[in-house]
């Protein structure tokens, strides 16, 4: 990686009698502009030139000490020479140009944030940043606040990609049930739309349960509080479901949840007069018109809830959790989760809109690892005594260095997710139906969640998803009780009658 950098000093007043002591400064400075790289690395002073009271300076740099850097390195030994010998103060810092070339093997097509122009040749990826003193370009104050860093930490971002080259993501195996012979060889989904027990609502991805998919999953909740909530010790709480950008931006989501979420925009104003037009539309039409609904809401504040827990957070923000009180352990199952499933959508297992308990605990490193080990065993009862499934356990790359382009267990350092796999007889396809994750301080850290004894809190989250535990026991057994454990048929009771229609 390659920076060049055309800057300049503004200075107070004319420096041309400092020339001489100017030059001795910059012609000794490859100590500064080295400082914490290799030898033989760093940045240099390319050029220079003094025009009165403003010094032009060209540096050209590697990644190890970059040029922005290096130019801010610059502004204290020279403010101190100027000011103390001739009186004169530097006043500000003005870029002519920056930049980047990075080996590459493939371009960048779309735009990014400060940069004006991207060129790719002969595996050599250009940026030209867009330099000024305007919203959006690159001055003193973005160097400052580490803009160009972050490109390059972008940069970096998208050649590991390049590195893993379309690598699926991590996964090992850890554990695989006996192989339990199916009672049932179609589409589960199918079947229940045929016997009446769900039909799709008016959304993509949506699904509306009658009286027996509804009983159905409310007997999987029992289950879930019988084995798991009560016992271990958790706590109800209702988490928001409409989730603002600063609490993905401390999570992480923000750094990729956009091609998956549904966007939350308020109306620009409830004054009925703005409105008017869009409702006198609609009576005469008997359309809504949404290309006018576009110009009269405001921008996205947010999205419907994507994954659970981020928003649980914000109760715990900048709080300390005393020593006695840990871990803490918490559940949701208030509402639905909304993701945008693009052509991966089928039946009920893949979905816009689901249904999960989300179950959320938090402590030091040990608390947490505890917990993960107790919500194991407690998963492996129920799969295993209480329906029967055909199961298996893998490690996985879990979504946040998914996201931040890590794969592999070497990279978790204690962190990591299980995903809990069930095999649907119809299509012999492996779903996983739910995870446990170690997310390690990612969320205290994110949210400055502290502990009395100053240790670094950690947290795990772990989602059942009704859909998917619907998906992997009927898909395996079928929908006639008769076919069910007795430890299920126990539980399940009488089946609802139902809804009938003429």
């Amino acid at each position: 990686m390659k920076f060049h950098l055309e800057a300049s000093f503004r200075l107070s007043a004319d420096a041309n009698d400092a020339k001489s002591d100017i030059s001795d400064l910059f012609a000794s400075s490859g100590e500064l502009l080295q400082k914490g790289a290799s030898e033989g690395q760093g940045a240099k002073i390319s050029e220079w030139k003094l025009d009165g009271d403003e010094i032009f300076l060209v540096l050209d740099s590697d990644r190890y000490v970059r040029a922005h850097d290096a130019i801010l390195r610059l502004r204290k030994p020279l403010a101190d020479l100027l000011g103390k010998k001739y009186h004169i103060g530097v006043r500000g810092l003005d870029v002519k140009s920056f930049g980047i070339e990075v080996e590459s093997k493939k371009s960048i097509d779309h735009k990014i944030p400060y940069v004006k122009d991207i060129s790719h040749q002969s595996g050599v990826l250009r940026l030209v940043l867009d330099v000024g003193t305007s919203e959006g370009q690159i001055g003193e104050p973005e160097l400052k606040n580490r803009v160009p860093d972050r490109i390059v930490s972008l940069l970096d971002e998208k050649l590991k990609e390049e590195d893993y080259g379309g690598k699926a993501e991590h996964w090992e195996m850890l554990w695989e049930s006996e192989d339990r012979k199916p009672k049932f060889d179609k589409d589960p989904t199918e079947e229940m739309v045929n016997q009446g027990w769900i039909k799709h609502g008016a959304s993509r991805g949506q699904w509306i349960y009658g009286p027996e998919g509804a009983h159905f999953f409310r007997v999987l909740e029992e289950i879930v509080m019988d084995e798991i909530i009560k016992p271990l010790g958790y706590q109800e709480m209702i988490f928001p479901k409409l989730v603002t950008w600063d609490v993905w931006k401390k999570s992480g989501h923000a750094q990729g949840v956009y091609p998956e979420i549904y966007y939350v925009c308020p109306p620009a104003t409830r004054d009925p007069e703005y409105w008017e037009e869009v409702i006198d539309h609609y009576k005469v039409t008997k359309e809504v018109p949404v290309d006018l609904l576009k110009e009269k809401i405001g921008a996205p504040i947010g999205g419907m809830c994507y994954a659970q827990c981020p928003p649980s957070w914000v109760f715990f923000q900048g709080r300390t959790l005393p020593n006695d009180a840990l871990p803490v352990r918490i559940f949701d199952r208030s509402g639905t989760s909304h993701r945008y499933e693009s052509g991966g959508i089928h039946g009920i297992e893949r979905v816009d809109e689901f249904h999960r308990i989300e179950i959320v605990w938090m402590g030091t490193k040990e608390h947490v690892q505890e917990e993960a080990e107790k919500l194991k065993s407690a998963y492996k009862i129920i799969f295993e005594d209480i329906l029967e499934v055909k199961w298996r356990m893998a490690w996985v790359t879990p979504w946040f260095m998914a996201q931040e382009g890590k794969s592999g267990l070497a990279e978790m350092e204690g962190a990591g997710t299980v995903d809990y796999e069930a095999q649907l007889p119809y299509n012999g396809e492996w779903i996983e139906f739910q995870n446990l994750s170690n997310n390690g301080d990612k969320y205290p850290r994110g949210f400055n969640v502290k502990a009395q004894s100053g240790k670094s809190l950690w947290s795990g989250c772990s989602g059942v998803g009704l859909e998917r535990w619907t998906s992997a026991f009927l898909g395996q057994k079928g929908l006639d009780p008769a076919n069910w454990p007795e430890a299920f048929r126990e539980r399940f009771g009488e089946m609802p009658k139902g809804i009938r229609f003429l």
